[in-house]
């Protein structure tokens, strides 16, 4: 149990992580691609404002510092920027173009670029290398001023590429970090565990002693004073006690590390078939039927106590909470590298909400915790630490018909 509280806490530190460290990065790279964006609309403004071509002269009225918008603007920049203009009429002839200050357009493509501004009208975008920007002239026709973006777009996606690949680096090292540092960080609740597992382990052995002697003492009674009611019932209550303490030191061993489980290969064929016969008796004393789908000659590489222990418990389940009359279909089949145990049985006293909660310990989906039904809900619970130290699952689930189906996989 601590080991997997431990690679969870990992998980979830670390996606954490990546995910502050991705969101910080999306931020960083969507206002960069934004201002990259405003500055292109301001040198297409600029050159739509002064006619179609950049300001040769940083004197002029458009183009002196102090103007609204001319801040990213110098001496250079008319130098620096490559465009080229398109203005045509309505109908989509080309009245003018000027394309002296670019050089990767030519008479030959230019249709193209006009295509593109007259499917697109009025406004900005975007095209293969270039920003456009569409207006509307007073004579009737259209201006297209096309600015060359491939050193701001690349810059753009160089940033990106750089930040993704220093938010990869510094999840890796942060998920380093955590992974050294886990063990320090769960300390308290391995040691609250451990307190734990001690205690039980230590109330069991002190509890045999009194339950042993409360036993003896009943049976000695009985031999003098002959068989009485009310010593039967406390023969029964101090077994169910004892089970219960058997149990719960049974389960706590379960959730220990180094489980002492022998994995062997054995006929998990046989094992399950002897384990389900000897719940026959008992079944139909109850009035349950027990129908056994097991193909012969399957292994399986496991503790075979445990996974008799299994069966058992999912059967012993069945017979005590199976509505009246209801047949007990208990299956074993191959899956994948594994096993796959099911035990489907009618039940009406299980919602879909407690299905998630059955594997808990002490749960018990009969409210009323009925005194005619023996179990104390450690049962599954166990089933559930068998299976997860097997490197499987157990889970249960309702069909249509309302039989309540639980499945163990081992792998």
């Amino acid at each position: 149990m601590i080991k997997r509280l431990r690679v969870k806490f990992i998980k979830i530190s670390t996606l954490a992580v990546a995910g502050v460290m991705l969101l910080l990065c999306v931020i960083l790279n969507t206002a960069n691609f934004i201002s990259t964006d405003r500055k292109l609309n301001e040198t297409l403004n600029m050159i739509s404002s002064n006619r179609g071509r950049m300001p040769m002269m940083m004197h002029d009225e458009i183009g002196k510092p102090d103007a609204p918008g001319a801040k990213p603007f110098d001496e250079e920049s008319p130098f620096s920027t490559r465009y080229f203009t398109l203005n045509y009429s309505s109908d989509g002839q080309l009245l003018e173009k000027d394309l002296t200050s670019i050089a990767a357009v030519t008479e030959e493509n230019i249709d193209t670029y006009l295509q593109i501004a007259l499917s697109h009208g009025v406004g900005d975008g975007y095209t293969s290398g270039y920003k456009y920007l569409v207006t509307p002239q007073s004579d009737g026709s259209f201006t297209a001023i096309f600015l060359n973006d491939s050193r701001e777009i690349n810059s753009v996606i160089t940033i990106a590429v750089l930040s993704l690949a220093a938010s990869a680096v510094c999840i890796a090292l942060i998920t380093v970090i955590i992974i050294l540092f886990s063990k320090k960080a769960i300390d308290p609740v391995i040691k609250a565990n451990e307190q734990q597992k001690q205690f039980i382990t230590d109330a069991g052995h002190e509890l045999k002693t009194p339950i042993t002697v409360i036993a003896t003492s009943l049976t000695v009674l009985e031999m003098e004073v002959g068989k009485q009611k009310w010593i039967d019932k406390a023969k029964a209550q101090t077994e169910k006690l004892k089970e219960l303490v058997n149990s719960l030191v049974s389960l706590s061993k379960l959730d220990e590390e180094q489980t002492p489980f022998e994995f062997t290969e054995f006929d998990i064929s046989s094992a399950l078939t002897e384990t389900a016969d000897s719940f026959t008796d008992y079944a139909q004393s109850l009035g349950h039927k027990i129908n056994s789908s097991i193909p012969e000659g399957i292994r399986y590489n496991g503790d075979e106590y445990s996974v008799r222990r299994v069966a058992s418990i999912l059967i012993d389940n069945a017979v005590k909470y199976a509505c009246d009359g209801s047949d007990i279909d208990f299956t074993l089949s191959k899956h994948k590298r594994g096993v796959k145990l099911s035990c489907k049985n009618r039940c009406d006293n299980v919602s879909e909400e407690d299905l998630g909660k059955l594997f808990d310990r002490f749960y018990r989906a009969d409210k009323s915790r009925s005194s005619e039904k023996k179990g104390f809900g450690i049962g599954l619970s166990m089933v559930r630490s068998i299976a997860e130290a097997h490197k499987g699952e157990a889970k249960a689930e309702l069909d249509e018909e309302g039989n309540i189906i639980f499945t163990v996989i081992l792998k």
